[in-house]
């Protein structure tokens, strides 16, 4: 499993809590910013739907994890999947 955030870079606060929240529960997961990146800007408002960010996508295989805003509820849910 594996966890990809979509952000707007480092002025996005929700962004930078939810980051926080992964490290700090040992979750790793990768960056990308969908300002400077059109095909994951793309992919997160018209293939996922999404208008804010963050949107965090759990890559487990079945295309159906994942959620927009800071989800402290979720991180702790797919933490307990790394433990």
């Amino acid at each position: 499993m594996s966890v990809t955030v979509y952000t707007t870079g480092p002025s996005c606060g929700r962004c930078t809590v939810t980051k926080s929240a992964l490290t700090k529960k040992g979750v790793p997961f990768v960056e990308v910013d969908i300002r400077t990146n059109p095909a994951a800007r793309q992919y997160v408002t018209e293939d996922l739907g999404y208008s804010e960010a963050p949107v965090c996508v759990v890559e487990d295989g079945t295309g159906e994890d994942h959620w927009s805003g800071f989800r402290p509820d979720h991180i702790a849910r797919i933490a307990t999947r790394t433990e």
